[in-house]
């Protein structure tokens, strides 16, 4: 039999939101260096913020969710 082309595949879709949350966090990252740098007007405070938010989504949180989805072992 063949698999049924209109069923989802869950890996597909954890895929793509693994990869979204990481080019999110780089781009909160580049923002928030960019304030540091004095690119951006913005408070530096707030420059701080976003560049620890945006490592935190690029680096820590995809893991967390690795282990979650992670499929136990029978």
């Amino acid at each position: 039999m063949t698999p049924d082309p209109s069923a989802k595949d869950p890996a597909k879709s954890r895929f793509l939101v693994l990869q979204v949350m990481r080019l999110s966090g780089a781009v909160l990252a580049i923002f928030g260096l960019s304030i540091l740098a004095g690119k951006i007007d913005l408070p530096r405070i707030a420059g701080v913020a976003l560049f620890l938010v945006g490592l935190f989504d690029l680096l820590v949180f995809p893991m967390i969710l690795i282990k979650r989805w992670k499929t136990p072992n029978p």
